[in-house]
């Protein structure tokens, strides 16, 4: 079988981009953790038409999962929540059709962790725990190196029913965005991991010796002790998720 002049340098031309084609697959990212972060970011939306909700499961009482309810605009109120702390909600979008009135947002296809500019939903889950003290949002690693187990908001006391979860200082809600479109997926969202946390992918941030954590001040007041760890600074932007530049080098004796 004899073979055409064209097939033989077709042959060559491929047999030479052989080398360049391994490097580039070489040098792209692999895994499901840097997918996430390539694919998604992250937009800011009006906290106040938001809230948290541990939605109680079962017969017992006791299970509770986590709710969120946002009023898209202002034909009907979506929820109504008490003024005292613990706050009970009482979920009003569940006694109309509340299409194009009110978002709800009641399982991992509706929302997800998200630690600065790395998407975790593949590796966290979030849960409601009872508690002595009150039910608490908690960040859970579903894989084994992921990073610590996190506390996201408290009720702020013991209380049964509906009722609100507060989030922690340094977490708040961002929605989910793909090439710059705003899609229907919240992310419970901190700009960086606890200062305590541990483990791959939750590297601690430096702070001053003796230095408190301080929660944000609130309107008009001063900045008061956090009794959760302090949220690390970001390493870069939260929304574009890019890389922070490498520290310059020591000086050469």
């Amino acid at each position: 079988m004899t073979h055409s002049p064209r097939s033989g340098r077709l042959r060559r031309s491929r047999l030479a981009a052989l080398p360049l084609l391994l490097g580039l697959s070489a040098a792209l990212p692999i895994g499901p953790a840097h997918a996430q972060q390539a694919l998604f970011g992250a937009s800011e939306v009006e906290q106040q038409r938001f809230v948290l909700v541990a939605a109680p499961i079962g017969s017992s009482g006791s299970r509770y999962q986590l709710n969120i309810y946002e009023q898209i605009n202002d034909r009907r109120p979506c929820f109504a929540t008490g003024s005292t702390l613990p706050a009970p909600v009482n979920p009003l979008l569940a006694t109309f059709d509340f299409t194009g009135i009110c978002g709800r947002y009641i399982d991992a296809n509706g929302y997800s962790l998200r630690v600065g500019g790395t998407d975790l939903a593949t590796s966290y889950r979030l849960i409601v725990r009872s508690e002595a003290t009150g039910t608490v949002l908690v960040a859970l690693p579903t894989k084994s190196g992921a990073g610590p187990e996190m506390v996201v908001a408290r009720s702020g006391g013991p209380i049964g029913g509906f009722h609100k979860l507060e989030p922690e200082p340094g977490w708040r809600l961002m929605r989910r965005t793909y090439a710059g479109r705003r899609l229907g997926h919240l992310y419970v969202y901190s700009e960086g991991w606890p200062v305590a946390a541990t483990g791959a992918g939750a590297p601690a941030a430096a702070v001053p010796a003796g230095a408190p954590a301080t929660s944000a001040p609130a309107a008009g007041g001063e900045a008061r002790p956090s009794a959760t760890p302090a949220m690390a600074a970001p390493a870069a932007s939260p929304v574009s998720g890019a890389p922070s530049a490498p520290p310059p080098p020591p000086p050469r004796l």
